[in-house]
Formats: C-alpha cells, structure tokens, sequence
C-alpha cells in the first residue's frame, strides 16, 4: 500500500475502501459525487448544496468556521476531508485527537487542483471513475496555457469582498486560475494572499477586465453603478464587466475543464455557451 502526503504532510494511507466520509467543502463535496462516492457520503457542511438530489440527505455538521464536532465524530467516518483555509487548524487537530482519519487539502493553483483530485481518488479507491475527469481538465489546462501564451495578458480584477473590497493576491488558486486563463491579476506584486483595496486605486491600475463573481460575497446588478461609475477604466469603456458564477473561479474538481474553457472564452470576446454562469448575468 502506498502512501499520500496530505497538505500539512500528514501521511495517508491509499487503497483503502472507504465506506463513511464526512466532507468540510462544498466544492469537495461536489467532487466526492462526481467520482461516484455519494453513497460513502455520510456527513456534509450546510454550505454543502451541490449535488442538490445527494446533499439534502445527508447529515449536516455544521459550517466550515463552526462544525459540530461532536456531530462528526458520531458519524463514525474513517475519513474526514477538510481544508486549510477553509476550516479551523484547531477543529482538525480535535478530530485528529479523536482518531479520525483527516485529510486536509490546500491547492493553490489549477494543476494542483487537479493532483488533489487524483489524491482523493486514490484515497478513497475510485481512480477509474476519476480518470476520465481527470484527463479532461489536464487537457483543458494545457489547452488554455497554451491560447494564453500566445497572447499578450489582460489586466484583470476580481474582487471577493466589498465593504472592504477586497481582491486576491498571489499564492491563491483564483489568482493562478485567471493566468492560466490569460488574466493578469492587477494585484499580482501585492504580498498579501487577499489585498484590501478600493475602487480608486482599482481605477489607477486600470483594469481591462472586471469579473464580479456571487461568491464568496454575492456581487450583483446592484454593485454595477459602484464600478461603471469610472467610465474612463478600460473595462467599463469596453463594457467588460462581468457578473460570474463564482464556483467558475473557485470551484476545483469536476468543474475546472468546462470553467477553463468558459472564463477563458469570456476574458478574450467569444460568447460562451455555458449554462454556467450566473442567472441574470449582464455586461455594463
């Protein structure tokens, strides 16, 4: 039996089959359907809501800041799968504790979205339903490095937060997921993996492109006016500013080929035919 190295590199055993996991991410959760696990699926967040036919039955365990701990370790699971970011160090270390089997996930760029989905595949024995999925999205990276490296890049903003508004910096996925799509993050030289900004200096770096996704903060029609209000931006002259389902850009697993294809189709003018994007979404 071969071994995996978790992101905090916590070894995990492979090849084992597991028959009760409880899943802390949504998108992670999403992806333990996809390779055929809904049945293992024991416990879910109550952000957890995609696939809705599977997670409406599941037990919920609270959210990712605030699970139930108690909740979890009465599912009995023999694998908990949870996130860095996303949820606590402390909550993992008390499930570990408790001698739960955790792995703990962290990509931070698209390719590493893609190894993770191997690892869980080999983790929770479900490599040939994966395989498939997995060749589609490396197909659809390579695909989408090879467009952008034969133009030149747009400048891109995308904010995750207003009040403050706040964007992405280096050393995160949505950041590496826009270069790979040909986006220059115009906070790429900031340090901080979320930049605090305003639209004032968003203004002064002069974005070609805006995506306004609904996630995590819920950008809408509404927020429009506070950006087409510099007129002189390049994205608003050009009228490409874009509401966006954000699980384009943050969703890993089995969406990353068809949201490659999309958010790249997006940024360089094709229209792209994808049901994937947010219900009312305009250009202004």
């Amino acid at each position: 039996m071969t071994a995996l190295v978790d992101a905090t590199g916590v070894a995990l055993a492979t090849g084992e089959p597991r028959r009760r996991i409880v899943s802390l991410i949504p998108s992670t959760t999403e992806m333990l359907c996809a390779l055929g696990l809904a049945d293992q699926l024991v416990g879910v967040t109550v952000y957890c809501r995609e696939p809705a036919a599977v997670t409406r039955t599941k037990t919920r365990v609270g959210g990712e800041k605030d699970p139930d701990l108690d909740a979890i370790k009465a599912l009995a699971p023999d694998l908990v799968i949870a996130n860095v970011e996303e949820n606590r160090p402390e909550d993992v270390r008390q499930l570990i504790a408790a001698g739960l089997n955790v792995m703990v996930t962290f990509p931070r760029t698209v390719a590493a979205g893609i190894a993770m989905m191997r690892q869980i595949s080999e983790m929770t024995d479900s490599v040939e339903t994966a395989r498939p999925i997995i060749e589609e999205a490396s197909a659809a990276l390579a695909e989408a490095r090879a467009k952008s490296e034969a133009r030149r890049p747009l400048r891109v903003f995308c904010p995750i937060w207003r009040n403050p508004w706040m964007s992405v910096g280096p050393d995160t996925y949505i950041h590496d997921f826009l270069n790979v799509c040909g986006g220059l993050n115009i906070f790429a030289r900031r340090h901080e993996r979320y930049p605090i900004t305003d639209m004032n200096e968003v203004a002064r770096k002069d974005p070609q492109v805006i995506l306004l996704p609904d996630e995590p903060y819920r950008f809408g029609a509404k927020h429009l006016p506070e950006v087409s209000k510099y007129p002189y931006v390049s994205a608003v002259r050009d009228q490409r500013v874009h509401l966006i389902e954000g699980k384009h850009l943050c969703w890993y697993g089995p969406r990353i080929a068809g949201s490659l294809r999309f958010v790249q189709a997006l940024l360089w003018g094709a229209e792209p035919n994808d049901a994937g994007i947010a219900a009312g979404a305009t250009r202004s």
